[in-house]
């Protein structure tokens, strides 16, 4: 296996290669970004105690036209103790070929392939056995895909954190209605391209909301402006991934869901755009959180962009608060 290097993100981060099975369209790779704790002895030295998430290892997982690029959400978990990974996969980001169609899987299962080549560097077997604690984060399709993964790997994780999880269409009464029609265009023609109408106003929210002292540099080629083309089996893998949320899965563990409290269709831009999710209908995806597993929690966070940590300050500052509120009380009973 390569060796860790440097990572475009600068400073702490680091980068890992993970060479994959190639697939139709030749050699296919992972990337494993990753940020360690800086004090070996993980001691909080004002307080006089160990550093709260000591053991803790975090997976993160991209959305759809997206790539890891967070530093303070990485320096949030390692602040505390734990070791820091975000995985670019296959076809996105630092992952993505020249001879690739950007994002395109027709299964979202497919990704398990580039989990398990995560969890193996980052040394979490998948029966659980090992002794580091396993928290999966992730956001919008990320948030999907972690989903289905960690239902149908019970025993690996101990806890799922999810960003305005992508659980359920936009228009959830047609979704039964659309499936067929989008199944048969997956069969015939797999990369069709879909019809979708961006106007690149989630993205200018993000620049309107801003902070200048909680700097980002995104890179325009690995999260376009407005959104990657949708081919017709892209579709129909998350349209399948939504039908199974429905029917209810089976995550054993604590889950954190992070929501905006409200949605605001992106048909004209208005200001409003910048204190709401303008990307899923949130009400829908508090729904159908409830069927991921047992032991659920919803937290709305007034003023909230799709992405909750790339909100204006306030609303981001919010987030944070009931991540590590939600985090030290998952840490302290187990």
């Amino acid at each position: 296996m390569a060796d860790w290097i440097a990572d475009v993100l600068g400073d702490e981060f680091e980068q890992l290669t993970l060479e994959l099975a190639p697939d139709e369209q030749g050699a296919v790779v992972a990337t494993l970004v990753r940020a360690l704790p800086v004090e070996e002895s993980w001691w909080d030295r004002a307080r006089g105690h160990r550093l709260p998430l000591v053991g803790v290892d975090v997976l993160y997982v991209h959305g759809w036209s997206d790539y890891f690029f967070q530093k303070r959400l990485a320096r949030f978990w390692t602040s505390r103790g734990a070791r820091f990974f975000a995985l670019d996969l296959r076809k996105y980001g630092r992952s993505l070929r020249e001879w690739q169609t950007p994002g395109y899987v027709a299964d979202l299962a497919t990704y398990d392939e580039d989990i398990a080549a995560a969890l193996s560097v980052m040394g979490h077997a998948e029966d659980g056995s090992d002794d580091r604690r396993l928290v999966l984060l992730g956001h919008s399709t990320g948030g999907l895909t972690l989903s289905l993964w960690a239902s149908r790997h019970p025993t690996t994780a101990d806890a799922v954190v999810l960003n305005s999880p992508w659980l359920e269409f936009q228009i959830a009464p047609v979704r039964a209605a659309l499936a067929p029609v989008v199944e048969l265009q997956a069969r015939i023609r797999p990369l069709e391209v879909a019809p979708q109408i961006d106007l690149g106003f989630y993205t200018r929210a993000q620049h309107e909301v801003a902070d200048p002292d909680d700097p980002m540099e995104v890179n325009a080629l690995w999260r376009p402006a407005q959104t990657m083309a949708v081919y017709a089996g892209w579709l129909h893998a998350i349209l399948s991934g939504h039908r199974t949320v429905a029917s209810g899965l089976s995550i054993p563990v604590p889950v954190c869901v992070l929501l905006s409290a409200r949605s605001v269709p992106p048909t004209r831009w208005s200001e409003e755009l910048t204190a709401a999710d303008s990307v899923l209908v949130v009400d829908d995806i508090a729904r159908a959180a409830l069927r991921l597993g047992p032991s659920v929690t919803v937290e709305r966070i007034d003023g909230a962009l799709h992405d909750v940590f790339l909100s204006r300050h306030d609303a981001r500052e919010d987030a944070y608060r009931r991540l590590d509120r939600w985090v030290t009380g998952w840490r302290a009973t187990h």
